[in-house]
């Protein structure tokens, strides 16, 4: 089992001048995916092990103008997913089978950043947390992701880009 570092707390926020990751050419085959698309999802670090990526404020808020925890909840799942798809490698497939989020404060303008830590990297399971944080840091939601790692089948496609 991989543990994080002792300090669980994330790094600062990342500046907004950090560049964008091209996920497709990461994996050769797939991207982030339509939905993480549309919310404005960029990654900035990738890897199994730690992941971090950003999302707009602006775009992603529920009525009152604060974001929405089900964006947090798109934001956690597409680092840990995407980080447990890259530790299962190209002949197998990570899916999501559980997640649960603790929202802790919101954020109403500017990007908020998600920092993904593997907790476990096994051969069948995959499970990280994840840390948002708005750009000054303060966190807004702890979240944690198990991904079942399976044999990819050869009919199944990606979405293509």
């Amino acid at each position: 089992m991989t543990q994080p570092e002792s300090d669980t707390r994330s790094e600062p926020a990342m500046s907004a001048e950090a560049l964008p990751i091209d996920v497709m050419s990461v994996f050769g085959y797939r991207g982030i995916g339509n939905l993480a698309e549309k919310m404005g999802i960029e990654f900035l670090e990738l890897s199994a092990e730690r992941s971090v990526a950003r999302m707009p404020v602006e775009g992603n808020t529920q009525p009152l103008g604060l974001v929405h925890g089900g964006a947090y909840v798109v934001l956690a799942e597409s680092l840990g997913s995407t980080a447990a798809n890259l530790h299962a490698g190209p002949t197998k497939v990570a899916m999501g089978i559980e997640i649960n989020a603790s929202h802790s404060g919101s954020a109403t303008s500017g990007w908020v950043i998600g920092t993904c830590t593997a907790i476990h990297l096994g051969k069948s399971l995959a499970t990280h947390q994840i840390e948002i944080d708005d750009e000054k840091g303060r966190r807004l939601s702890t979240v944690r992701i198990t991904n079942i790692i399976k044999d990819r089948r050869p009919q199944q496609v990606f979405e293509p880009k």
